[in-house]
């Protein structure tokens, strides 16, 4: 298959490298990842300026804009078409439920199952050292076909997987849960009166459902999971209409 790869690490991240060094031996590899971290970025499109795009070696590019502007400029202009598959990552730390909403390199498999490719995000659940990325990038390797064949025009596939040095043994199709986050702020004035704030947070604590991202990672199992990118209302849209606008939303 010809391959495009990005993430929202930035190009020089060890877990892109161990994805292409893995993909490299059956298939045609292409880098067009950002020249520096852009995580959580989300969605974010390059539309008020220009985006540089530089060549770093054979088939492996970076760009000045985020893990979209990457797919983009990736599969018109970089990537020779058609390309056969996009795979974003492998990310530090997870992309688990409504992480999805946040991460960079979950909107870079959005992007490609927009513009009707395969898309596939892939993260390791841990932000400390040392991060096992080659049992997780072995195991997209050796299952690519099969996970580009869970994909169809209205979905990307999103993998965790645990930190583990061992090979991967167990998989799950699972679905995003909620994954809540105690929102941290820590503010400082800066030398000419400006108030400045950093923001973090931490995971709270939940019931996880059995069939849950989050549960299985949990367990040490790696989560695989469609996610839909029709944004579509599941509930009774006519119980909204009636209850909102009466008779007025027929």
């Amino acid at each position: 298959m010809r391959i495009l790869l990005t993430n929202d690490d930035g190009v020089f991240s060890p877990g892109l490298e161990a994805l292409r060094v893995a993909l490299e031996p059956d298939h045609e590899v292409w880098v067009l990842a950002p020249d520096g971290e852009r995580s959580a970025m989300s969605h974010y499109i390059t539309l008020k300026g220009p985006v540089s795009v530089k060549e770093l070696s054979h088939r492996v590019y970076c760009t000045s804009g985020s893990p979209a502007d990457s797919v983009i400029i990736g599969l018109l202009e970089v990537c020779p078409q058609p390309a056969d598959l996009v795979i974003s990552g492998i990310n530090i730390g997870p992309n688990l439920g409504t992480d999805i909403i946040y991460s960079g390199t979950v909107a870079a498999a959005r992007q490609a199952a927009i513009m009707n490719v395969p898309g596939i995000a892939v993260s390791l659940d841990s932000y400390v050292e040392p991060f096992h990325f080659t049992p997780v990038a072995q195991f997209i390797a050796k299952h690519a076909e099969q996970l580009r064949g869970l994909w169809n025009h209205h979905h990307f596939i999103n993998v965790n997987a645990p930190n583990t040095p061992n090979p991967i043994s167990r998989v799950a199709i699972t679905h995003p849960c909620r994954r809540l986050y105690k929102d941290h702020l820590v503010r400082f004035e800066g030398p000419r009166g400006d108030t400045y704030y950093f923001l973090s947070g931490s995971p709270v604590e939940t019931e996880l459902p059995p069939e849950s991202d989050w549960h299985a990672v949990s367990n040490g199992i790696v989560a695989v999971s469609p996610i839909s990118i029709d944004p579509i209302n599941h509930h009774d849209d006519e119980a909204y209409r009636s209850a909102v606008f009466g008779d007025a939303g027929a």
